[in-house]
């Protein structure tokens, strides 16, 4: 071991002084380390421990209502934390995803689109179902009872395009029934065809029960029976290419936790 040489009294002095100058403001760093500021503390989540972070969530139109709920849930739960939705098809999410668009978290209308993004997303669970019903104007007036009363070349229908989950559904009841429908458009996603039903600009729309709760007073639902309908699964899971890993991890699990279940499950979502 080296020794370094002996120094004169007076520098002795000097040096001790100012090495206990040094002293204090470490041993004050690492007191305040230690007992922890909850200014600059990260926050806690269902998940375990994380930063907040600001979240961009792409969406399945037909969320759009219930997730400005959830959202709210969520950030009140998780200060600091800030959840951004981007609602359309999920078609077109898909494809958002594929360009690259900076997100980090997906939740699709359909298990086969999320299937198709395998090398882009983290396991999926599935958070929400849903069913169809035929949207009309309110009161009826056209006395839409049933599926094969859309194929009256009277009746203007709106679909949602087949490229799109609630089209995908649509063509497919109408399909098992063998009913023939000729739609006056085929819309981008479910909400756009909602919203030419709400405009009067078309008759009836094959839409989600849930969009049908949520306009309310602005069209009536026509129920579908069981046998007569498809459920539409909704899974959740982060992406791959998140810059908030953790976040967004914690934000997907939180989707399936009672609280947010509950939100679901009140704008007419059913249980996983």
């Amino acid at each position: 071991m080296a020794v370094l040489p002996a120094l004169p009294m007076r520098r002795r002095a000097a040096a001790a002084f100012s090495a206990g100058a040094l002293l204090v403001p470490v041993l004050a760093a690492c007191s305040s380390s230690e007992g922890g500021s909850s200014a600059s503390s990260p926050s806690a989540s269902g998940s375990g421990v994380v930063q907040a972070a600001n979240l961009t969530v792409l969406a399945a139109a037909s969320l759009t209502d219930v997730f400005k709920q959830a959202g709210a849930a969520y950030e009140k739960a998780h200060p600091g934390t800030k959840v951004n939705f981007s609602f359309a098809g999920s078609q077109e999410l898909a494809s958002q995803v594929k360009q690259g668009a900076p997100a980090d978290a997906l939740v699709t209308a359909d298990t086969k689109t999320m299937d198709g993004l395998k090398g882009e997303t983290a396991d999926p669970a599935v958070i929400a179902k849903n069913r169809l019903v035929i949207a009309t104007a309110p009161g009826n007036p056209h006395k839409i009872g049933s599926l094969k009363d859309l194929a009256d070349s009277k009746i203007k229908v709106v679909l949602a395009a087949p490229e799109v989950p609630a089209g995908r559904y649509s063509k497919e009841v109408l399909d098992k029934q063998g009913i023939k429908v000729t739609p006056v458009s085929q819309e981008p996603n479910v909400r756009a065809a909602l919203s030419k039903v709400e405009l009067g600009e078309a008759d009836a729309a094959l839409v989600y029960k849930t969009d049908a709760i949520a306009a309310k007073g602005k069209v009536d639902a026509v129920e579908i029976p069981d046998d007569q309908n498809a459920i539409a699964s909704y899974p959740a899971a982060t992406l791959k290419a998140t810059q908030n890993p953790a976040a967004a991890d914690s934000f997907v699990t939180w989707l399936s936790s009672p609280e947010a279940q509950q939100i679901l499950q009140q704008a007419g979502f059913q249980k996983p």
